[in-house]
């Protein structure tokens, strides 16, 4: 089901993004900052749809090379257009991250606006795997959606979400699209993936961006 909702909306995702998300720019940077600026870096993009994240990395990290991992083949399409001019740089691979081992070893790990859509025990489960998969001294580092502790702030950030988005001018389509996707999300609150992250082993685990239900976290190895 999640991989037909994607593949959907492959074509229009980056530009209704900027949109979708009213603190783009902040949550984007949290992430980018928290890489650590090593001369070179193996990179895996979990969830890495069209590869917007991917480009904002290779743009910071010019000597990184990534392997963008996802479950739509429509998505990961559009990413290789993104990168035809730089080959040597990107690796593709389409699997469902969930229900495949990550394999190879990584300086850091990175995702954004895709766990969310995981259960929680497939979460708890894949931060295991994340871990496993760093180097000693790696970082992983989480763009998404959280959820709020209780009902009433969860309300609270869907009505600033839809007001900041309405009022960033996103089309009635672009909406409607997003509120489909949105039907698949499985968000858990920041305390519990804080909490689920130490439980794997991660440390000095910390969220370093918050804007109501978007946040940026993670630890290293």
């Amino acid at each position: 089901m999640i991989r037909a909702v994607f593949d959907k909306s492959a074509q229009t995702y980056d530009r209704a993004r900027r949109q979708l998300v009213p603190c783009f720019n902040d949550f984007y940077e949290a992430l980018l900052s928290a890489i650590p600026n090593h001369a070179e870096l193996r990179v895996l993009d979990l969830g890495a749809g069209t590869g917007l994240l991917s480009l904002f990395v290779s743009q910071r990290f010019p000597q990184a090379k990534i392997t963008l991992l996802d479950i739509s083949e429509a998505m990961l399409a559009k990413a290789r257009e993104r990168f035809t001019d730089q080959p040597e740089r990107f690796a593709f691979l389409v699997a469902d991250y969930s229900q495949v081992p990550l394999a190879g070893r990584f300086e850091v790990i990175v995702s954004a606006l895709s766990i969310h859509h995981l259960s929680n025990e497939y979460k708890v489960a894949l931060f295991g795997q994340i871990y496993e998969a760093l180097i000693g001294g790696g970082f992983f580092i989480n763009a998404d959606q959280v959820a709020g502790y209780t009902q009433k702030i969860e309300k609270c950030y869907q009505k600033a979400w839809l007001q900041q988005v309405r009022k960033r001018g996103v089309s009635d389509e672009d909406l409607a699209v997003a509120l489909e996707r949105m039907k698949e999300d499985k968000a858990a609150t920041l305390e519990s993936q804080l909490r689920w992250l130490e439980e794997a082993g991660f440390q000095d685990v910390d969220c370093w961006y918050k804007s109501y239900g978007f946040a940026v976290f993670g630890g290293h190895k």
